[in-house]
């Protein structure tokens, strides 16, 4: 057999190298939230990111111009493009010495993130106009993106996205999609799809709508470790984060045989017998409601993507006692600083529903938990560049999930286009805003009356101007049903026995009854003009 000559050696040895070299080095890779048919955030320089080898050089060529930044040790890339217009559609191209990614049919417009639980998780499939707007969902300028559900125990930095599923990947709004039942929940949220036909129409611009939800959660599942530790009130949730640190190894090696040992026993259930259904073992990471769990995998690992604002329907599950519900006051603005402490977006809008009526009309002037979530929700206006929907004439006393979500997401979208856009219209009902009492007399009045008050809903079939859902007290704290009427733009509380009235409540309950309205057809926010202490 012929030698080879030693150059030939040289040169198998020197590909040997090129090869392994090439199978292990990393190509230049993007997170799940990058991606073709995205909308990119109009009028900051917008944020991109990827992971590449340490070293590497990155170059991004968007819109006839190139950008340039090198991977740090850490294996991640960041650098931003310029600020932009409206428009497309457009490609980008982000390139390595490794590989080369063009990304097709981008859109520059408004990026708006859709959060909270199941009530925003609710899919356009089953909402109650939902089978007219499917079918006519044909808007290419409006592009959705569903964040896979997932928990985590610590900060993940890319969400889980499957090659054959919508999830997990920016889609152009169509019929099909949208009828599309692997998609999200029952469809893309219910009220992120109205809100954002709103948003496109009155706006003119491409909208983006990012979908991150998980119903049945407490909003600490949504915030940071950091942010929970903050504050000495919400030293529990830090405390339970860090149990299922310190026990996760354990945790794991004996989850596989508590599951088995569950599935056995649900297996064997006498379904005639009337003992308790056993509950599930917790996952070692602490499952969907753990402290952090939800901000680290579905908030964390879209960070730093531009975005205008966010829009947020929770807070059932903190309502389910008294204390979280009275807790709640400090929790839900916290998580409001933690998202835009982390975005680096200064005080981007923060525009939230408050709680829907539901469960047993009131048998008492005052009573109910989730009236507490109520006004820990209208306490948060207090935060900057915030702004709230009050539905509590359009829930449903049977179901917690109402159907009706196409108001839900015209609410929440006039309160956008006068906090985001800074148009000038009526965007909320009315707020309390002061009372006088006047003998047996409260007179109480109110910002964002509108055009007026009034006793019903306009546009509806009701005409009735009648008053009702409001309540009096004297000192004792003893609420009483009072009659209501407005006079002059102020509504005049008084009951019968009562003269020396010392404070009053209206929609003060799970499910009010309340009807006091502006002539713009949106409802009064329930309050409180006392500071007595929580009914245990």
């Amino acid at each position: 057999m012929k030698k080879l000559h030693p150059f030939y050696y040289g040169s198998f040895i020197m590909l040997g190298f090129i090869l392994f070299f090439e199978s292990v080095s990393a190509k230049v890779s993007l997170p799940a939230i990058i991606g073709e048919n995205m909308v990119l955030q109009r009028g900051m320089k917008v944020p991109m990111w990827g992971w590449a080898d340490p070293g590497e050089k990155i170059n991004v060529i968007f819109n006839g111009k190139k950008f340039a930044t090198t991977t740090a040790q850490n294996g991640k890339w960041f650098l931003k493009l310029e600020s932009y217009g409206k428009g497309g559609p457009y490609e980008m191209q982000i390139s390595s010495v490794q590989n080369s990614i063009i990304l097709k049919n981008i859109l520059i417009g408004d990026v708006w993130l859709a959060s909270g639980q199941s009530n925003m998780e609710f899919g356009i499939q089953k909402e109650k106009s939902g089978a007219a707007e499917i079918a006519n969902a044909q808007d290419t300028m409006i592009r959705l993106f569903y964040v896979p559900m997932a928990f985590s125990i610590n900060p993940r930095e890319n969400i889980d996205a499957s090659a054959a599923s919508r999830n997990g990947k920016w889609i152009v709004c169509s019929p099909e999609a949208m009828a599309d039942p692997k998609f999200a929940w029952h469809g893309f949220s219910a009220t992120g799809y109205y809100f954002s036909k709103e948003i496109r129409k009155h706006q003119n611009t491409p909208v983006g709508m990012i979908a991150s939800y998980k119903g049945g959660t407490p909003a600490q599942a949504w915030m940071s470790e950091q942010a929970l530790a903050m504050a000495p009130a919400f030293e529990t949730y830090v405390s339970d984060h860090q149990k299922l640190l310190t026990n996760l190894e354990q945790a794991r090696q004996e989850y596989p045989k508590k599951l088995a040992e569950y599935r056995e026993k649900i297996k064997n259930l006498n379904p005639l017998s009337s003992a308790a259904t056993p509950p599930a073992p917790q996952a070692p990471e602490g499952g969907f409601s753990a402290p952090s769990s939800l901000f680290n995998a579905m908030i964390n690992p879209i960070i730093s993507y531009g975005i205008k604002g966010v829009i947020w329907y929770q807070g059932e599950s903190n309502g389910d006692k008294l204390p979280q519900a009275v807790e709640y006051r400090q929790l839900f603005p916290r998580l409001i600083a933690d998202w835009r402490k982390h975005w680096f977006q200064g005080n981007f809008p923060f525009l939230f529903v408050q709680l829907a009526n539901y469960k047993k009309a009131p048998g008492k002037p005052a009573e109910g938990i989730w009236a507490w979530v109520r006004e820990a929700q209208l306490k948060t206006l207090a935060v900057p560049a915030t702004g709230m929907a009050v539905i509590t004439d359009i829930g449903d006393s049977a179901d917690i999930h109402p159907t009706n979500k196409k108001d839900v997401g015209i609410r929440l979208s006039l309160a956008a286009r006068k906090i985001a856009y800074g148009e000038q219209l009526v965007y909320s009902g009315p707020i309390f805003k002061q009372m006088k009492i006047k003998g047996n007399i409260i007179e109480l009045s109110f910002d964002h009356t509108g055009t007026g008050l009034i006793g019903y809903r306009p546009g509806t079939t009701q005409t009735a101007n009648e008053l009702r859902g409001f309540a009096l007290a004297t000192a004792d704290g003893k609420f009483v049903w009072a009659e209501a009427k407005i006079e002059r733009n102020k509504v005049l509380v008084t009951a019968k026995g009562i003269e020396k009235p010392v404070a009053v409540r209206y929609n003060w309950a799970d499910n009010p009854q309340g009807t006091l309205y502006n002539m713009e057809g949106l409802p009064a926010s329930p309050f409180r003009t006392d500071d007595f202490k929580p009914e245990q």
